[in-house]
């Protein structure tokens, strides 16, 4: 009997008693909180307007879709949570919350998040927010993550979704910035997480998943770090030079992506040894670099949205 079974014995019908933090758990918050961020700032940069009240309906039921794709992770990945410290006292593997009761509170919530956005802004809106939860659960969460090294490379999008999901509640469609916005969080999502694997290689071993550091070893995650780094770079200054960006924008992405670039540099010459014994903490700095890096940006472009509300022109 594995670990991770033997774990599943232990909670019984009898153990559950989840109360409302148990549930709000299930939705991730760390994680909608980015997602509700950067779909707000999709919202704002877009051209047009939308009613105030439509706003924030539309920022409401994207957030609750996105919980919603948090509650169904939890509910499939519960075998793997048991297994892992970082993830261990999640409600589910902790005993509180029943995986079948954790599947319908997460079916529900994305029907209602999908049906809502789309009776609050329009179709198109609703039909990528359904896609993106789809995305999350079925192709990352149950096909990618333990299936393939490349797991969050391109199971990334389900992450990237969001402020194209903002775009559209305005706009009713897609445009070059929506998808350049997408293309920042899509090509940050690997080395943001790979930093991470670096010093939490342990626990995705012991739970199979075939996380880069596990396949290819750790000398390999460093080199993909720097590489996806560097092509991450235009992508974040090709923003600055569209509707949405400005000398603003272009100053905090020149700043951040300086700052990444080094952090992914200083990964990348680093030697097992030299990280094992000092705690993995150069790691660990560029894992907390990386949530700036992004925040950073789409604080940028929420600053030149403002601006321009107040006839500021970006260049």
């Amino acid at each position: 009997m594995t670990d991770a079974s033997l774990n599943a014995s232990e909670s019984r019908p009898g153990d559950y008693d989840a109360g409302f933090g148990d549930y709000f758990a299930l939705l991730k918050p760390r994680v909608m909180s980015l997602v509700v961020f950067t779909a707000f700032v999709g919202l704002v940069a877009a051209p047009g307007a939308v009613h105030p009240v439509v706003a924030f309906a539309a920022i409401l039921f994207i957030a609750v879709g996105g919980g919603a794709s948090g509650a169904l992770n939890m509910w499939w990945d519960a075998d793997i949570d048991r297994v892992m410290k970082r993830t261990a006292k999640r409600p589910i593997p902790a005993g509180r919350i029943e995986e079948g009761e954790a599947l319908a509170f997460g079916a529900a919530l994305a029907g209602i998040a999908v049906v809502m956005l789309g009776l609050a802004a329009n179709l198109v809106a609703a039909g990528l927010l359904a896609f993106t939860i789809f995305f999350y659960v079925v192709v990352y969460s149950m096909w990618l993550k333990r299936w393939t090294p490349q797991n969050i490379v391109i199971g990334g999008a389900a992450g990237a979704f969001p402020p194209m999901i903002g775009w559209a509640v305005v706009t009713g469609g897609i445009a070059p910035e929506s998808v350049l916005m997408f293309l920042l969080i899509f090509m940050w999502t690997p080395p943001h997480f790979w930093a991470l694997a670096l010093f939490m290689k342990s626990d995705y071993e012991k739970a199979g998943v075939p996380m880069l550091t596990v396949t290819h070893g750790r000398r390999s995650t460093r080199r993909h770090i720097l590489a996806y780094t560097v092509l991450l770079v235009p992508v974040a200054i090709a923003i600055a030079f569209t509707s949405i960006g400005g000398l603003v924008y272009l100053g905090v992405a020149i700043l951040l992506n300086a700052a990444f670039l080094k952090g992914a540099w200083d990964i990348w010459r680093r030697d097992e040894v030299q990280a094992e014994a000092d705690g993995y903490r150069t790691e660990k700095r560029v894992f907390a670099l990386s949530l700036l890096y992004l925040f950073g940006h789409f604080l940028a472009i929420l600053a030149q949205a403002l601006l321009a509300d107040f006839g500021i022109s970006g260049w």
